[in-house]
């Protein structure tokens, strides 16, 4: 979910052909990334004296891939998937969820949040797209954590690091969850994990979106593509990289350092809010 709103020419491509064996660097051993994630998913809901989980479907290949390790880690039986449209929502997107639905066998219900939301939309008739935006990810969350409480199961977070590490999350919203099993794989990453679980391959390749409104991509929004970024990400965080050093592996410095810059700038959003230190022994 986008925080900022400013289109711009998406970056595709680098400078030199370096970066594609730092691309190779990324691809992960999907077996054993498997195996833990099925066990951590299986880890969290035992320790929190659980058995269930609920996870909203986008239609997308992260809240695909996250519903397909949580069906492997417990169960269709023990799974809710809920579709959370608004009136806009793309019909590609709701099939594609169902498409998920239907092949792991697991209960599923559709909530429209429409008639959720919009009584706050006319409240407030010169809200932006990005704050419209932000309440429609908190409201599914609130469905979300409503049917929680109702099934007696655990919010399934679905975001990736690179989201993460950009801020391009709602908080409150797409980044609330009980935990997230994919939340340390960058995006090309999920998508090699996606593709070893059997995630429909439409889901995998099509644009990623948040689907606020027809034809709304995250890249569109981004101004640059996840293949790219994530190289970028990965040279500055797995690899301790100096922005220099990214550089002269052959990623222009404006791109780079306007990665920097947002990886900076929403350092808040991947913080729990910081509480004021009175007493000697804090919560946590």
């Amino acid at each position: 979910m986008p925080d900022i709103i400013k289109p711009s020419p998406v970056v595709t491509s680098v400078v030199s052909d370096r970066p594609s064996a730092i691309g190779e660097r990324l691809r992960i051993d999907t077996d054993r990334v498997r195996g833990r994630i099925v066990d951590f998913i299986r880890q969290q809901v035992a320790a929190a004296g659980f058995q269930r989980a609920v996870i909203g479907l986008s239609g997308g290949v992260d809240s695909a891939t996250s519903c397909f390790l949580t069906v492997e880690a417990l169960g269709p039986e023990n799974v809710l998937a809920l579709r959370l449209p608004y009136r806009t929502s793309s019909p590609d997107t709701l099939a594609d969820a169902q498409a998920v639905i239907d092949l792991l066998g697991i209960r599923s219900d559709t909530v429209d949040i429409t008639p959720m939301v919009e009584p706050l939309f006319r409240r407030f008739p010169d809200m932006d797209a990005v704050r419209r935006g932000n309440v429609m990810a908190r409201m599914r969350m609130i469905v979300l954590y409503d049917q929680s409480a109702a099934w007696r199961a655990l919010v399934v977070g679905t975001g990736n690091k690179t989201e993460a590490l950009l801020g391009y999350t709602t908080l409150y919203g797409d980044a609330a969850c009980a935990f997230n099993p994919v939340g340390d794989l960058y995006k090309t990453q999920l998508r090699q994990l996606a593709a070893a679980l059997g995630v429909p391959q439409r889901i995998i390749e099509k644009p990623p979106s948040a689907d606020l409104w027809p034809g709304q991509t995250d890249e569109g929004e981004l101004g640059f593509t996840y293949a790219a970024v994530d190289q970028v990400l990965y040279l500055l965080f797995e690899e301790r990289a100096s922005p220099d050093e990214v550089v002269a592996a052959g990623f222009e410095r404006a791109f780079v350092e306007r990665v920097l810059e947002r990886v900076q700038r929403y350092e808040f959003k991947r913080r729990l809010p910081p509480v004021a230190r009175i007493s000697d022994r804090q919560v946590g």
